[in-house]
Formats: structure tokens, C-alpha cells, sequence
């Protein structure tokens, strides 16, 4: 079998689904846009929100895309042989277009012919919903799987729990999914039916049927709008392609584990090396990829700061099992490298991974040293965990060298409690999914835009948007100043929001191939990546007469009359020459 590389499945699936009549999409930012309920962007999905939801795309009904990913709730499984902290996601979307039928046979080709990947399609098998008292068996996709030759002992049918995606939160769109499986046992010994239980079927892609929505009720009702969100993992299909049984032996992570290899002077073999230089491959690639982010996340005790804080600490644990120091920024220039041309913010954006990678493992360095002296005088396994940062494992065998016992059991129920009490202050911030589209949020969105526009006017300095999080309560807008605003600018600035509110400006939206709207002087992130097409949303009468004009996904209110009084809350400093508004419409 001759080796596929990472850039011709890329390449190959994106060709694959234009000559279907996809479009294709740039990747968005790991940090979501206007969506609070994650803190990165898990799915290919997430940017596409308000067109799951409804709103128009820009570049049609159909599109597809290479989305970069982070995930962190299976991190404690990272360091087996599939499971990834950051991923790339293939994906595409049928917006109210083709349906069941189509998309599973398209996921079908592409397996199997071998114009594209050529998968044996007698190693596949599949899953489709059973059915329950909320919605029926989904027929349509299991007698779909029949007629393309999957035999029916391959075709499971499972429960919500398996094959049922969504709501994100309690209400709204959701629906049954197909998953297909690639048995990567040996050739010869495919089982004749399937069994989820089984770790040697693999699964590889996705195919979710956005067709209910559900109410705060409880029903499911079918949606006008049916979508179809699909999502296939790069690094589990090239392994799969390449006939590899270890993700972590293809191209997209081996040149990372020969540099730990040749930093740490082990070889890459045995149960304890083999997951130790795993969670550091990836823990460092995934870090490398937020510090090298359009967005500027640095290391910090909250959000995504604190996720980035952890990934680096970890690797750092697990590298000095391995006897390595200050070899954070060498990995990174390995995945950079690797990536730069495929993501190029990765190279551009460098010096702020290496400055960043480097601070975070000195300062870790101190924390150790720390814990150390507090292990000395026999503070707790738990305090010195919460308060210091110092690893259980750590203190194990520190423990283990003096020869004094550890209560594990006190350490875990004092963990649980702890954990009870982390969970219940940040609920809601790890979930993945749609976020609420409801009125407050289309206001609050909107308001950003007079904020921007006003904060140029008062502040007479062209402003960049650096960062967005929206609630159902409040607006938070991150954008470049290098200095704290007075009280007399604060004031200026809700004076003409609250002004041009009560001027009760249409807002319209159009649509404008990207050179022709970089011409209109709309606002736009800098750096940002745009399909050929976007949409342009502008307040005022005209395009050339508005008010505020920026290129955006939405979603936005009809007339800014309706939002309300407007009024800072906060505004304060986030890093160097960045500051951070937070306010509320009343």
C-alpha cells in the first residue's frame, strides 16, 4: 500500500465535495465567536452557527472545510493510541439542501472508491438510531447503508446515548447520526458483525441529521430547516489509510516524538515511555496552536488561559519523568515546521508561542520547587495539589523515596469535593454546541458594532476587535488600546451608542465577494481567514451612508431601536495594548 500524507486527504476530501457543488470554507479561529457556551471550538460546526440556525450563508447551501479543534474532555484518555487534545476536523454541510441519502452516500464514496481514499469496505460497518419514544428508528439511513452493500449484522442499531446528537443546551436543534467504523484488527479476522465494544473497529466519521427541534416542553418537532454536520478526524483516517495502528506513527505527530526521543535519550517503547512522550506530543501541539492562534491566548488561571496553563504544565510533569528540561520551545518549533505552511498564523505568530512556552515552564519550574520545600514540611497531598500546583504523582514518589505512606483515598474525596464545588461555579463553560440565538443575544451581538464604531469616534484610533464572548446577559469586546480609558471616555462612549440607539438605524446585510468588500472600508479582523464571499452587515440606510459597517456571521436584530439603554460595566486591561469592555443593555 503506498503512503497517503496528510495533505492529500486534505486536498482530496475538499476536491471531493467541490465536485459534489460544496464550497470551501477557511478554518475559523480555535476561539469561537459570540458563542459563551464553549471556550474553544470544538467541531467544525461552531462557526457556523447562525447558518445551522437559519441565516444565509455567504457561500451557499453547501460547504465543506478543514476546522482546527481543541478538546479537552477526554483528556485524561490522551496518551492512548487515537485520542487528541487538538485535531483537524474534515467536515461538510448540507444547509436545508440533501439529506440522509446523499450524505451518507457521499461519506461511502469517499471511503471506499478508489479514486479518494479506497477503504476495503468490507472492514467498515456502521451505526444508525434505534428509535425511543422522542423519535422513530431512522430507517432511511439504515435501509441507505443496505442498498450501498453494507450487510445488515454491520449496521447497529443504538440508543441516544450513541447515535443522537444534541440539543446543546436544554432546547433546540438536534437529530439522529450514522457513525462508520474501520476494523484496524487484522485483515483476515473482521468480525461478521459489529460490536461498539470492540476497540479494533475504529470510529472515522460522523454524519449527523439536524431534524428535530426541541422545545421547552420536551417535544421534538421536526425543523423547516433540516441540516446535515458532518465530521471526519484527520489524524484517525490518515493512521487508518496508512494501515498504522498508532496515530502517533503517522506524519501528523512522528517527527514530534523523534524530537522527544532524541531530547529525552529514550526510545519510544514500552507502556510508561510510549504514553509520557504521547501526552507531551500532544499537549505541546495542541498548546502550540492556541499561543499560536489569531486570537492571542496567553497562559492564565481562567478560560482558555487556564486550559493552555494546564495543557503546558502537564507536558512539563511528563517531561521531567523522561529527565528533559526547557524543551517546551524546541517542540514547538518542530510543530511549527510541521504546519506553518498548511496554518500559516502558526509561523506568523512565533515569537509569541516561544516567548510564552518558555515563561510558562520557568515559572512551572518554581512552582515545583516550591511544592518541594512544602513537601518538606509535610504539607497535605491535596494543598500542596490545589495551592501549589504540585502533581500527585509527584508527591507519590517523593513519598515513596523517604518511605512515608500517602492517604489516596483522603486525597481523592477531598479532589471530589473540590471538583463538586469547581464544577458548580463554571457549569455550562465546557459544554460544546449551539449557543442560545435568542433576541438578547442578537442585541448584545449588535451592540458590538455601535461599541466598536463609537470607541474609533471617541478614542480617534482605528479599532480592532480582539476577542468576543456573548451571553444572554451582557457583551464582553477585547480590542486594541494601550492605555485605561477615563471616566469622561467611558461616559462619551455610551452617550453615542445610546445616541445612535435612539435614531432607530435599520440594520441590513449583503453579500459581496471579499475583494470588493475590503473596498467598502467595512471592519474586519485583520489576519482573519474569509471565504471568497461574505457578508457585510451595516447600520444606516445605505452601505456608503452607514453608520457602522463590519464583515460578519450574525446573528443581528432588524432595528437598532429595539436594543435598550446601553451601559459599561466594566473596562480594564487583558494583556500589553489590549483592553477589555464588558456592558449590558437595560
Amino acid at each position: 500500500m503506498s503512503v497517503m500524507t496528510s495533505n492529500e486527504i486534505r486536498q482530496k476530501y475538499l476536491q471531493f465535495f467541490k465536485e459534489k457543488g460544496h464550497a470551501v470554507i477557511p478554518s475559523a479561529s480555535l476561539v469561537p465567536e459570540n458563542d459563551p457556551s464553549v471556550l474553544f471550538t470544538t467541531a467544525g460546526m461552531h462557526p457556523l452557527v447562525p447558518y445551522l440556525l437559519g441565516e444565509k450563508h455567504p457561500a451557499g447551501a453547501r460547504l465543506c472545510d478543514v476546522q482546527k479543534c481543541i478538546r479537552t474532555g477526554d483528556i485524561d484518555e490522551v496518551g492512548d493510541y487515537c485520542h487528541h487534545t487538538f485535531f483537524e476536523m474534515l467536515g461538510n454541510w448540507s444547509l436545508g439542501e440533501y439529506f440522509k441519502k446523499e450524505a451518507i452516500e457521499f461519506s461511502f464514496e469517499f471511503l471506499t472508491s478508489p479514486k479518494w481514499l479506497g477503504l476495503d469496505k468490507n472492514r467498515l460497518a456502521v451505526s444508525v438510531f434505534e428509535g425511543d419514544s422522542d423519535a422513530p428508528f431512522d430507517d432511511e439511513a439504515f435501509e441507505t447503508w443496505k442498498s450501498l452493500g453494507i450487510p445488515e449484522k454491520r449496521i447497529a442499531k443504538l440508543p441516544k446515548k450513541n447515535n443522537w446528537w444534541g440539543p446543546a443546551g436544554e432546547t433546540g436543534p438536534c437529530g439522529p447520526d450514522t457513525e462508520m467504523f474501520y476494523w484496524v484488527g487484522e485483515p483476515d479476522k473482521v468480525p461478521e458483525s459489529f460490536n461498539d465494544d470492540n476497540s479494533l473497529w475504529l470510529e472515522i466519521w460522523n454524519d449527523v441529521f439536524m431534524q428535530y427541534n426541541k422545545t421547552a416542553l420536551g417535544k421534538f418537532e421536526q425543523l423547516s430547516q433540516k441540516n446535515v454536520d458532518t465530521g471526519m478526524g484527520l489524524e484517525r483516517t490518515l493512521a487508518v489509510v496508512n494501515g498504522l495502528d498508532d496515530n502517533y506513527r503517522t506524519e501528523l505527530f512522528w517527527p514530534i516524538i523523534e524530537k522527544i526521543e532524541k531530547l529525552s535519550g529514550q526510545t519510544y517503547r514500552g507502556d510508561t515511555l510510549v504514553k509520557a512522550m504521547r501526552i507531551i506530543a500532544d499537549h505541546l501541539k495542541a498548546a502550540t496552536f492556541i499561543l499560536g492562534d489569531e486570537k492571542g491566548i496567553a497562559p492564565s488561571n481562567t478560560g482558555q488561559g487556564y486550559v493552555l496553563r494546564r495543557l503546558i504544565r502537564r507536558a512539563v510533569r511528563y517531561g521531567k519523568q523522561l529527565g528533559m528540561k526547557s524543551f517546551t520551545k524546541d517542540i514547538a518549533e518542530v510543530v511549527i515546521e510541521m504546519f506553518g505552511d498548511v496554518y500559516p498564523e502558526l509561523s506568523k505568530n512565533k515569537n509569541f508561542v516561544f516567548d510564552n512556552l518558555s515563561q510558562e515552564e520557568e515559572k512551572f519550574e518554581k512552582t515545583l520547587e516550591n511544592g518541594l520545600k512544602e513537601f518538606e514540611k509535610g504539607t497535605s497531598p491535596f494543598v500542596l495539589f490545589t495551592t501549589y500546583g504540585f502533581p500527585l504523582e509527584m508527591t507519590k514518589e517523593l513519598a515513596k523515596e523517604k518511605g512515608v505512606e500517602i492517604d489516596e483515598k483522603k486525597f481523592f474525596e477531598d479532589m471530589e469535593k473540590h471538583q463538586e464545588l469547581s464544577r458548580t461555579s463554571s457549569a455550562g463553560m465546557f459544554k460544546g454546541g449551539l449557543s442560545d440565538a435568542g433576541e438578547e443575544n442578537k442585541k448584545l451581538h449588535t451592540a458590538t458594532h455601535l461599541l466598536r464604531r463609537a470607541l474609533e469616534e471617541i478614542l480617534q484610533t482605528e479599532i480592532t476587535q480582539k476577542g468576543s464572548n456573548i451571553t444572554a446577559e451582557r457583551l464582553r469586546f477585547d480590542f486594541n488600546f494601550g492605555r485605561k480609558m477615563t471616566d469622561e471616555e467611558k461616559k462619551k462612549v455610551e452617550d453615542l451608542v445610546n445616541e445612535k440607539i435612539s435614531l432607530k438605524l435599520p440594520v441590513h446585510k449583503i453579500i459581496m465577494n471579499k475583494e470588493e468588500a475590503e473596498k467598502t472600508g467595512a471592519a474586519h479582523i485583520f489576519g482573519d481567514k474569509y471565504g471568497d464571499e461574505v457578508s457585510i452587515y451595516y447600520i444606516g440606510d445605505s452601505l456608503e451612508t452607514a453608520h457602522s459597517k463590519e464583515f460578519c456571521g450574525g446573528p443581528h436584530v432588524d432595528n437598532i431601536g429595539t436594543l435598550g439603554h446601553f451601559r459599561i460595566t466594566k473596562e480594564e486591561a487583558v494583556s500589553a495594548g489590549v483592553r477589555r469592555i464588558k456592558a449590558v443593555l437595560e
